[in-house]
Parts: C-alpha cells; sequence; structure tokens
C-alpha cells in the first residue's frame, strides 16, 4: 500500500477544506438568489445556463493558464486570437455551407500554426522577461488583430447558425442544443489536453519545462521548440473553444475583450498555471455570471464576476488551486 508523504497529506486536507468552503459558499449564493427571485424554476435555469456556460470559459482559461504555467507569458492577445477563430469558423460556414462544428477542423490547426508564428515572431525571448515587455507586445498584437478585423469585415455583427436548432429539457431546465454541445465539446477537449499534459511524453516534457526550464534543457529536451508547441497549444485552446462558442453569439471583432477580461478572472481564480483550476475556475465563474442577473435583475452580469475577482486577489492571490510562492 502506498504511503502519502505528509506534505501530500497536508496538500489534500487543504484541497478538501476549500472545496467544503466553495461548495458551501454555492450553496449560500443559491439560496440567496431563490430567496431574490422567489421561483425556483428561474434559478435552476440559471445555474444550469451557468454551467454550461462555464465549461465554454473553462476551455478558453486552460489555453490562456497553460501558456502562462509553461512560458510565464501573460497573453492578452488570447481573446483577439479567439476572435480570429470565430470569424474564420463564420468565413468556412458561410464559403462551405458545412455544419458550424466542422470548422473546427480548419480553426483548430490554423490557430495553432498562428499561435507558433506569433510566439517565434514576437514572443520567443520575452518568457521570464518583463512585464512590461509582454504587456505591450501582447496589447500590440490584440489591437493589431481587432483593427484588422474591423477593416476586413466591418463592425456589423455576424453569426453562425446551428441547423436543426433544439430546445433539450434538462432536469426541469431547458437549454440550447448548442449550449449543451458546447458545453460537452468544451468537457471532452479539456480532458483530451488534461490527458495530453498527464499521460504523454510530450505532456512529461511540457511540464518538465514548467517546473525547471534549465533541469529540462540539461537532459536534452529543446525548451526552445516546446515554448513554441505550447503556445502553439494554448492558442488552439482559444480557437476550439471559439468554433463551439460560435452559434451562441454575435460575432464581432471586439468581442475578444470581454472573453479575455472572463479568461483572465478564471485563471486567477482557478491559479496561475493550473490547468484543473482553469477548468473548475470557468464552471464557478459561468455560475456567478448568471446568479448575479437574478440579483440585478438581467442588469451587468459581471458585476458578480468583478466582485469575486477582487475577493480572490485579497484572500487568496494564488487562486483556488495554487500555491503560495
Amino acid at each position: 500500500m502506498t504511503t502519502l508523504s505528509p506534505q501530500r497529506k497536508r496538500l489534500d486536507a487543504g484541497m478538501l477544506k476549500r472545496g467544503g468552503v466553495l461548495a458551501a459558499l454555492v450553496v449560500l449564493a443559491i439560496a440567496l438568489a431563490l430567496l431574490q427571485s422567489g421561483s425556483a424554476l428561474v434559478v435552476w435555469q440559471s445555474v444550469v445556463t451557468g454551467i454550461l456556460t462555464g465549461g465554454l470559459y473553462g476551455l478558453i482559461a486552460m489555453g490562456l493558464t497553460l501558456i502562462f504555467g509553461v512560458l510565464d507569458i501573460v497573453n492578452f492577445a488570447h481573446g483577439a486570437l479567439l476572435a480570429v477563430a470565430m470569424f474564420l469558423a463564420f468565413g468556412v460556414v458561410q464559403t462551405t455551407g458545412l455544419h458550424p462544428y466542422l470548422a473546427l477542423v480548419a480553426s483548430v490547426p490554423v490557430l495553432f500554426l498562428i499561435g507558433a508564428a506569433v510566439h517565434r515572431g514576437l514572443l520567443s525571448g520575452s518568457g521570464g522577461g518583463s512585464l512590461e515587455n509582454q504587456l505591450l507586445i501582447t496589447l500590440g498584437l490584440s489591437l493589431l488583430l481587432e483593427n484588422g478585423l474591423l477593416l476586413f469585415f466591418g463592425a456589423e455583427p455576424r453569426s453562425v447558425k446551428l441547423p436543426g436548432e433544439i430546445q433539450i429539457p434538462l432536469f426541469g431546465a431547458v437549454v440550447a442544443g448548442s449550449r449543451l454541445y458546447a458545453f460537452a465539446g468544451a468537457i471532452l477537449l479539456g480532458a483530451l489536453l488534461y490527458w495530453l499534459l498527464r499521460r504523454t511524453r510530450l505532456g512529461t516534457a511540457i511540464r518538465a519545462v514548467a517546473a525547471n526550464g534549465p533541469g529540462a534543457e540539461l537532459v536534452g529536451i529543446n525548451v526552445r521548440r516546446l515554448h513554441t508547441l505550447t503556445f502553439a497549444i494554448g492558442t488552439a485552446c482559444a480557437g476550439a473553444a471559439a468554433v463551439l462558442a460560435a452559434p451562441l453569439i454575435s460575432i464581432t471583432p471586439t468581442l475578444g475583450a470581454q472573453f479575455n477580461i472572463t479568461a483572465f478572472v478564471v485563471v486567477v481564480l482557478g491559479g496561475m498555471g493550473n490547468v484543473v483550476g482553469a477548468l473548475v475556475g470557468g464552471l464557478l465563474i459561468g455560475l456567478v455570471e448568471q446568479l448575479t442577473t437574478i440579483f440585478l435583475n438581467g442588469q451587468s452580469s459581471l458585476l458578480g464576476v468583478f466582485v469575486v475577482f477582487v475577493l480572490v486577489l485579497f484572500l487568496r492571490p494564488q487562486g483556488l488551486f495554487g500555491r503560495r510562492a
């Protein structure tokens, strides 16, 4: 029988304690929402919608936190790259008539290549460097991509319709089929990313570089190539999430900004660099966003997200699954 080390026991106990506190807070928030609305059906609908939306947030944030965890790069262009992927999906559907989800075949490889090119061309020298350089480069890239999309597509919102869209009853709530499919796709891709990181030689190399870059280089790992590959995988996550989210929202050149804000809140909540924490954080933020609309009568759903963000920064800046530096 394997004996857990005292440090591992303390970590597990800490996780259980945080999980218990978190579950209690979620139950309290749902109870308060029930008192506010007076309708269990409305609250349940919000809970289901929030969790389904949170799955997408989790997938977007997983790419972002993977890049930070391995490369120490705060990528403010992540949202703009997601917008590029949405317009790519829109273009594929419009020109070929393919099912919207088949656009994954184009968007994921294209975003992977764009990510590799961006890292190799602009960011390969900034990993672990000054935060100012990363901010300037990624913000500049974000503005460049947004304005490029405005130039080519204009400001008019576009939409990608899902053929045969249906409403699905789900334990008393009713959700659009596209939202349920997006959640299932996000969880599946998130699990695939987790498997890649934990069960493959590539994932072992990525984790080794994240833990100790110089040490990994000494045992023969090409760190520079792995950095580029990791940035490309993180960007491809944004590409996949964009295709899954495209039937749910209006596509505009500037939509990446809102996803950027939400993704960074999710990453901070889950713990910077923690992929599983990003997925859990995404589910929580989706839930918070929907419950906020009950308290504020459908206005300013992001207000609750910002409140959570500030509370996490004050109470546990390393996030739910992060460790103290």
